[in-house]
């Protein structure tokens, strides 16, 4: 399994022959330059999206349809697009899992919003959502935009996820020290890589809060397109 950080809350991830997309945000990224774009998007089967805010779906349908493959995610975001936009979706709701070849996805509840830009003014694109993401032995818990919730709890308990991609920037979602405590309260992970910063002065820059608060967690601050191994 490769997790390979895009920038942002956006991720590449190859494991078990699929190449997952989560979040993919190209056009404005500041993290990711013009140039790294093919990269990024090579050989991609799936497009896996967390909500509907811009900043992880302004690529989507485009990238469906110049790639050929599916969006998966939301049901009623997902229905939405297949309706309005003829793209290949997958749609599923929390408590749902979906299998992807021998990649094993299952949606789970976040804290924040999701909506997107329209004439009319903002509309709800579905809900806001994390993922566990299971295969070659490992679980991921992709947290997607999130503040912590009690709900982690029995995440931790039943999925026993081992890698957490954890939004931490703080403003919009956790920080570094929300996303600590909650590591530390209610997972037990061996891998932590944060997520949803550096992006933006707004954002938080470092993660050391986070490394310090977690001692005995390998915290791995990724760089862009710099393969992290499993």
């Amino acid at each position: 399994m490769n997790i390979i950080w895009l920038g942002h809350g956006s991720f590449r991830i190859e494991t078990a022959g699929q190449v997952l997309l989560l979040d993919p945000w190209l056009t404005g990224n500041p993290m990711l330059d013009t140039s790294q774009h093919a990269a990024a998007v090579e050989g991609a089967t799936h497009l896996l999206l967390t909500h509907a805010h811009f900043d992880h779906v302004v690529d989507a349908v485009s990238l469906c349809r110049k790639l050929g493959i599916p969006a998966v995610g939301q049901y009623d975001l997902m229905g939405h697009w297949a309706e309005t936009e003829g793209i290949e979706t997958i749609g599923f709701n929390k408590g749902g899992t979906v299998a992807l070849g021998d990649v094993q996805v299952s949606m789970v509840t976040a804290q924040h919003s999701s909506t997107f830009a329209s004439p009319e003014g903002p509309r709800t694109g579905g809900s806001e959502v994390g993922f566990m993401i299971a295969a070659e032995g490992h679980t991921v818990y992709a947290s997607g935009d999130t503040d912590v919730m009690a709900d982690m709890e029995w995440f931790g308990d039943y999925y026993k996820p081992d890698i957490g991609i954890l939004s931490a920037g703080g403003h919009f979602t956790m920080d570094m020290a929300k996303a600590a405590y909650a590591a530390r309260r209610y997972f037990n992970f061996g891998t932590v890589i944060p997520a949803h910063y550096r992006t933006f002065p707004l954002l938080e820059q470092s993660a050391q809060t986070l490394i310090d608060a977690l001692p005995d967690v390998r915290v791995i601050e990724p760089q862009v397109l710099e393969p992290i191994v499993f």
